[in-house]
């Protein structure tokens, strides 16, 4: 007989989530718009409403004590105007533990998350706090997400836990050309394997970078140009009351075109804390950043980054109630032919979840980006990238 704690065990998790929303703003970038949403108005200061629906389901299976295999996927109901996938893989992969008294090793191979997120720290990377991520968060929803192996050393001392990690990877060669071409975004959407997203209708795409897929940019799939990047982090915490950490990611990407794609070098920093005081949290995180593709002595773009927040929520009974300020911009360092892909712009959220039952969570929320893009007013279109989102939800868990 197998003893109980080398029994294989199946842990299924997901969410059945729908939601309403009403937004102002640009025609969303979902559609091939500069709109900061998942989805869009008809214009600056003019809305329409929107229905989505989404199925997410992950599981966690130990066939033997000590390795784990992990598969999260993701469906979902959009505006048909949206373009991407409906359907697809959001991370998959095997990870092994070995203890040793207060030392504990972990190595994962496969398609993971970073960890780094301070406000996507529920299952499945979902966030606890508010509905819509952070602008810092929706873009490594979109665009960050290793293929690769990442090896993690836990020591626990007397009064708090120190990890390290380093992470070796490929497949994440496009990482900065959503950064660059469209611009900062708040959503939900999390982008699935091999899946392509639109680009926006600059004069740029048509004009100088004319070898890009016509279809948009595709953050994850077959890597482009045979080189590894690498990720390193270091996180200091005190066990359910704080946290600080430090992470280093660059693709080392060699900023030339394969197969209608430019493999972008994307060299940042992410550094991020949260503290709990009984039943409030603040989270915050900052990053940093440059990316860049072509050849820097012709037709190239090269940029710098950074997005911030900070997040307070505060849990009272089946009540949950949150509140985020944002900051958010890129610079760019070499413009092409009067092509600037400056954008500046300033963020707030304010959210109430509801927990109706064990399996049941209702919410409702309020988000405000304000900001401007410099290339879309330069391609004819509005700089002003101003979007309001009102977003009611229900979602069913399955555990």
């Amino acid at each position: 007989m197998i003893p109980a704690a080398e029994a294989e065990t199946f842990d299924l998790r997901g969410f059945v989530t729908g939601r309403g929303m009403y937004v102002t703003g640009q025609p969303s970038w979902m559609q091939g718009g500069f709109g900061r949403f998942d989805a869009g108005g008809e214009g600056v200061n003019r809305g329409r409403g929107a229905a989505v629906a989404d199925v997410q389901l992950g599981f966690d299976w130990q066939p033997v004590k000590h390795v784990l295999v992990h598969a999260h996927g993701d469906a979902r109901a959009e505006p048909s105007e949206n373009r991407g996938r409906r359907a697809g893989l959001v991370s998959a992969y095997v990870e092994g533990d070995w203890e040793r008294g207060r030392n504990e090793l972990l190595v994962r191979a496969g398609q993971f998350f970073p960890g780094t997120s301070r406000e996507n720290v529920a299952e499945l990377w979902s966030s606890p706090y508010t509905l819509t991520g952070s602008t810092l968060n929706s873009w490594v929803a979109e665009e960050v997400r290793p293929i690769g192996v990442n090896a993690e050393w836990r020591v626990l001392t007397s009064t708090a836990l120190i990890t390290t990690s380093a992470t070796a990877f490929r497949g994440n060669d496009s990482m900065g050309g959503l950064l660059a071409w469209r611009g900062w975004t708040a959503g939900n959407r999390l982008t699935v394997f091999k899946e392509v997203l639109p680009l926006p209708p600059l004069r740029s795409l048509n004009q100088v970078f004319i070898h890009q897929r016509r279809d948009g940019t595709k953050p994850f799939g077959t890597d482009l140009d045979g080189r590894t990047g690498y990720a390193a982090r270091i996180r200091y915490a005190i066990p359910e009351r704080a946290s600080i950490q430090f992470t280093r990611i660059d693709n080392e990407g060699d900023r030339r075109l394969h197969r209608g794609e430019y493999a972008w070098r994307t060299p940042f920093n992410i550094l991020g804390a949260d503290a709990h005081f009984g039943d409030a949290t603040l989270a915050s995180e900052w990053m940093s950043g440059k990316s860049g593709m072509g050849d820097p002595r012709a037709n190239s773009i090269d940029i710098d980054f950074y997005s911030a927040y900070l997040l307070g929520s505060y849990k009272s009974g089946r009540n949950r109630l949150s509140a985020r300020y944002e900051i958010f911009a890129t610079h760019d360092r070499h413009p092409v032919a009067g092509d600037r892909y400056d954008e500046h712009g300033r963020g707030w959220t304010f959210a109430w979840l509801l927990d109706v039952t064990s399996h049941v969570r209702g919410g409702i929320e309020f988000t405000q980006i304000a900001g401007t893009h410099q290339e879309a007013g330069d391609s004819g279109f509005s700089p002003v990238i101003d979007g309001r989102s009102v977003m009611l939800e229900m979602r069913y868990s399955i555990r």
